[in-house]
């Protein structure tokens, strides 16, 4: 739910401290967070100007893009918090009346929307503006997608034969799955946020009203064994099998992968929501000409790239060569079936529709 992640800043709380889970970091309150920016500040004598970035996009894509950038802009300093991107959303709102962050980088559209609407973002139109599709583009030039994400039904192949594994959402609530589900928290996650409102609004595609969304939604409660509270532990518990299914995102699966982890994917038959991965410049921005320099390097073609190869990201730009693509992204494109979302809608009732989920559904489906 991905620049700087490894050294530096923000990255002195989540990439070098390799030993702590993410749930500790994301648990830091803004006090905390806030006296350690400005022990580090008064503490180091680097004349680099920081960019603080906030992202879900996690530790392994942040450095990557951290070092890179760095190494070819070394008046930067990248600083990067890794958080859901929800919790990005609170926290830009939260400090609104003093910014802290730079850099919005991830999260699915409908929460930039939101930000919008609460005014909470910069405009800015990025150098690589024109390379990207009008659906990956925000109103007002407020931000722009860098990466396509596709949500995927995940499972493990060591438990899950390949011919056996569902291959569409209503597969999952078959009966031989009941107990065997992981999935991710969906109130901190935008993934989880956006498969929801798929059915939901799937829902009311078919009979007017949010009941049917919120029907199958209870039905795969009762099939769930638990919500893992942040990525990390989703994925530990898949592997050790406590759940072999679940629903999430391409790049994480793909990356546990690369890993030598027992992950393995469909891509639902009938269509899957695909995030606009976007970015976008926060309004009252600490350093603003730093920041928009970053944002127009992870646009360019060179991280763009990087970011396919190393970090199986599905780059947003539609004039790259298809042969400058790694072979996983070439088959997730010829094989995706977009689903049409109303990320309009999403980001207006999103919120109301998962706090009902919250109260109403959550615990409660096998309670049918």
């Amino acid at each position: 739910m991905t620049a700087g992640w490894r050294d530096g800043g923000i990255a002195g709380w989540a990439g070098r401290d390799a030993g702590a889970s993410r749930s500790s970091r994301v648990s830091r309150s803004s006090r905390t967070l806030l006296a350690l920016v400005a022990v580090t500040a008064a503490c180091s004598s680097d004349a680099r100007t920081p960019v603080v970035v906030y992202s879900p996009h996690g530790r392994d894509l942040l450095l990557l893009a951290e070092r890179t950038f760095e190494a070819e802009n070394p008046d930067v300093d990248i600083r990067w918090l890794d958080m859901g991107s929800q919790d990005v959303l609170d926290r830009v709102r939260s400090e609104r009346s003093n910014p802290q962050a730079d850099v919005w980088f991830g999260a699915p559209s409908m929460l930039f929307q939101q930000a919008l609407a609460d005014s909470l973002l910069a405009p800015y139109r990025p150098s690589w503006a024109d390379a990207v599709p009008p659906r990956a583009r925000g109103s007002g030039d407020f931000y722009f997608a860098t990466y396509e994400t596709p949500a995927v039904i995940a499972y493990n192949p060591e438990a899950i034969p390949a011919d056996e594994a569902p291959t569409d959402w209503d597969q999952v609530l078959e009966p031989r799955w009941r107990g065997k589900i992981i999935i991710r928290d969906p109130i901190a996650s935008g993934t989880m946020r956006a498969i929801w409102g798929m059915v939901v609004l799937r829902g009311i595609a078919r009979t007017g009203d949010t009941a049917a969304g919120f029907d199958w939604l209870r039905r795969l409660d009762a099939q769930t064994r638990e919500y893992a509270i942040n990525p990390a532990l989703l994925h530990q518990k898949i592997v050790r099998q406590e759940g072999v299914l679940s629903l999430w995102d391409l790049p994480d699966v793909l990356t546990e992968r690369a890993k030598g982890q027992p992950f393995a994917f469909t891509l639902p038959t009938s269509g899957t929501p695909v995030i606009e991965d976007a970015v976008a410049l926060i309004r009252g921005a600490p350093h603003p000409e730093a920041a928009r320099r970053f944002i127009d390097w992870v646009g360019s073609m060179e991280a763009q790239l990087l970011a396919a190869r190393q970090e199986w990201r599905l780059p947003t730009r539609v004039d790259l060569p298809a042969d400058s693509l790694p072979e996983w992204a070439r088959d997730v494109r010829a094989r995706l079936v977009l689903e049409p979302m109303d990320w309009e809608r999403l980001a207006r009732d999103g919120d109301a529709w998962m706090m009902w989920w919250d109260r109403h559904v959550r615990g409660r489906g096998a309670r049918r």
